[in-house]
C-alpha cells in the first residue's frame, strides 16, 4: 500500500471530501492538519501555493477536484462512461460556482462591500442557484450526478458544513432537505462513518 499524506488546515472545507474518499477506499493516510501560523513557511513548498496537497509515496499532487476525481476513478466512484463523467464534472463545477460566490462575499475585507455582496446573493442569486442544485439532486436519486454514488457526492458532503457557514445560511437543512440527506448518505457509509467518528471535531 502506498504511503499517503493529506495536508490541509484543521477544518472540513476542501479537505474533508478527500479525507472521506481515502477512508472509503480503505487507504491509510496521515491526516496532516496545519495551523495558520505554519502555513507561510509551507506555502512555497506546495505545487501551486495552495492546500489541500495529497502526497503519494513522496510525490505531491494538488487541486481539490483533480484529487477527488483521481480517487473516484481509483475507488470505483466515477462514471460508467465518458458521458457520465461529463455530467459529474458539469454538476460539481456548478456546485463549485456556488461555493466560490459564497466565498467571494464571506472573505471580502471591506464590510460595506461585503454586506452588499451578501445581500445580492441572498436576494437575487441563491434562490435560483440553490433551487437548481436541489433539482439536480432530486433528479439523480439523491446524488449529485449519474443517479448514483460518485466522487462528486464526497466533495459535496465534505464541503456542506463549511458552505452553510460561508453562505450564512444555517437553515439550509430545513429549506433543502435533499442537501442534508445527500451529506448523511455519504457520512453513513461504514468506512466514512468510522473516519468521521475518529476525526477531530470542527464546526466547518
Amino acid at each position: 500500500m502506498p504511503k499517503v499524506t493529506l495536508t490541509y488546515f484543521n477544518v472540513k472545507g476542501l479537505g474533508e471530501g478527500i479525507r472521506m474518499l481515502l477512508a472509503y477506499g480503505d487507504q491509510e493516510f496521515e491526516d496532516k492538519r496545519i495551523t495558520k501560523d505554519e502555513w507561510p513557511a509551507l506555502k512555497p513548498k506546495t505545487p501551486f501555493g495552495q492546500l489541500p496537497v495529497l502526497e503519494i509515496d513522496g510525490k505531491q499532487y494538488a487541486q481539490c477536484l483533480a484529487i477527488c476525481r483521481y480517487l473516484g476513478h481509483k475507488y470505483g466512484l466515477a462514471g460508467a462512461d465518458i458521458e457520465e463523467d461529463f455530467l459529474i464534472d458539469q454538476n460539481i463545477d456548478f456546485f463549485t460556482d456556488i461555493r466560490l460566490k459564497a466565498a467571494g462575499a464571506h472573505y471580502e475585507q471591506d464590510e460595506k462591500v461585503k454586506a452588499k455582496k451578501q445581500e445580492d446573493l441572498v436576494k437575487n442569486q441563491y434562490p435560483i442557484l440553490l433551487e437548481k442544485l436541489n433539482k439536480i439532486i432530486e433528479e439523480n436519486n439523491g446524488h449529485l450526478a449519474a443517479g448514483k454514488l460518485t466522487w462528486a457526492d464526497f466533495v459535496f458532503a465534505g464541503m456542506y458544513d463549511t458552505l452553510k457557514v460561508i453562505m450564512q445560511m444555517p437553515e439550509l437543512d430545513e429549506k433543502y432537505p435533499s442537501f442534508k440527506k445527500l451529506r448523511d448518505t455519504v457520512i453513513s457509509l461504514p468506512k466514512v462513518k468510522e473516519y468521521c467518528a475518529a476525526a477531530p471535531k470542527t464546526d466547518y
